[in-house]
């Protein structure tokens, strides 16, 4: 699953990584690893809406698949605690149209990242915003550029973004300047639909999140999904990436 990138990202290809991936309360427990360190399960439950018992289940899933690993113990040596694998994650869908699962899992991981982060840039601007200080406040906003490009030139403006990220995102800690701050780098990169001239097509509609399911219910349904499944591997286009440091025009993040 691991492949070298310029920011130290998990890759994942595994269209099984992907779907358990694809559920709101081990995405918000990967943001809370990321971004502020080892925790406990009970640790994470208040912050990602689950309880202590469920939250622990999760982990134990998401370590499966080697996106979470057991951290150095801390004052109580009783408790396990988690962290995150690597700086963030990345997926693509499969370039074959005949790999239907991996276009499906990829689908459905970049739906759930989209539902949520969706509200996080209004949230910011009435919570964040109006309270941060000229200097900062005047580098904060978005942009919003349409080009006209081919696929390759595209992925070239990406690796470009990219290769200007890579030192600020993988340089150490120590390193960073006193008066640093958390900045958080969305990017949506949206190709546009097969329009007719002048009449470009819009992204489409994702559909309804589903209820999350129990974890023995959800256990169940995954070893009798893994059962039917081929077990092919496609790059997982939708692609995207997140990273405290994803794309079906995906955000992709950055602490």
């Amino acid at each position: 699953m691991d492949t070298p990138n310029r920011l130290g990202d998990i890759e994942i290809t595994d269209p099984q990584a992907m779907r358990a991936l694809a559920h709101p309360v081990r995405l918000a427990i990967l943001d809370h690893l990321r971004r502020h360190g080892p925790a406990t399960a009970t640790q994470l439950a208040p912050d990602v809406g689950a309880t202590p018992s469920v939250t622990s289940w999760h982990l134990r899933h998401l370590a499966g698949f080697g996106l979470v690993r057991d951290s150095e113990p801390g004052p109580d040596r009783r408790q396990r605690r988690w962290e995150a694998a690597a700086r963030g994650f990345r997926f693509e869908a499969p370039l074959d149209p005949a790999d239907e699962e991996g276009q499906a899992a990829a689908r459905v991981l970049s739906q759930q990242m989209f539902r949520r982060y969706a509200d996080l840039p209004s949230r910011w601007a009435d919570e964040v915003g109006p309270a941060l200080d000229p200097t900062w406040l005047r580098l904060a906003g978005l942009a919003n550029t349409r080009v006209v490009v081919s696929a390759e030139e595209l992925a070239a403006i990406e690796d470009g973004i990219e290769r200007v990220l890579a030192p600020y995102v993988t340089r150490d800690p120590a390193e960073r300047p006193a008066d640093g701050r958390g900045v958080l780098l969305m990017r949506y990169v949206l190709p546009e639909g097969s329009g007719g001239p002048g009449e470009p097509g819009e992204p489409g509609e994702p559909g309804e999140p589903g209820e999350p399911e129990e974890p023995e219910r959800a256990e169940r349904s995954e070893r009798s999904g893994r059962s039917e499944r081929s077990g092919r591997s496609g790059r997982a286009g939708v692609s995207a990436r997140s990273n405290e440091s994803g794309q079906a025009g995906q955000p992709r993040e950055t602490p």
